[in-house]
């Protein structure tokens, strides 16, 4: 059974599509076997994000993520990484397909309502970022 950490961003948060995002997650065959709603501090963000720290965005990635909060999730099922990213969409959500968490919650390639891990090895960093094993159900 494969996990991946999953990340309803603040401007989804703030629309109240909480509930709609994690049930694309379940009627989709993945499970919720952690969740919790957090305020990231600035460092936490800045952590988190480190491997973008060169990039030009960061600064504007570490302020929106701080912005308000976040419903930090471990989904878990078979191929459950590909399956997110399946389903959160493109980056960009005018270039998501229709249908999928981007296209239909996200405002913009800043404000793109939600974070997967992209690959098993950074689900298994970013999953013991936010939660202890003892915590994941």
């Amino acid at each position: 059974m494969e996990q991946t950490l999953s990340i309803i961003k603040p401007d989804a948060v703030k629309k109240n599509v909480i509930g709609k995002i994690i049930t694309r997650f379940e009627d989709n065959g993945l499970r919720i076997a952690a969740a919790k709603k957090i305020q990231l501090s600035k460092e936490d963000a800045q952590e988190f994000y480190a491997v973008h720290k060169n990039r030009p965005f960061y600064k504007d990635l570490v302020d929106f993520m701080i912005s308000g909060p976040v419903v930090v999730m471990v989904l878990e099922g078979d191929n459950a990484i590909a399956k997110n990213r399946e389903l959160m969409g493109a980056t960009n959500p005018k270039e998501a397909a229709k249908g999928t968490i981007r296209a239909d919650f996200a405002d913009s390639i800043d404000a793109n309502a939600i974070h997967g891990s992209d690959s098993k090895e950074n689900a298994e960093i970013e999953i013991a970022f936010f939660f202890a094993k003892s915590k994941i159900c």
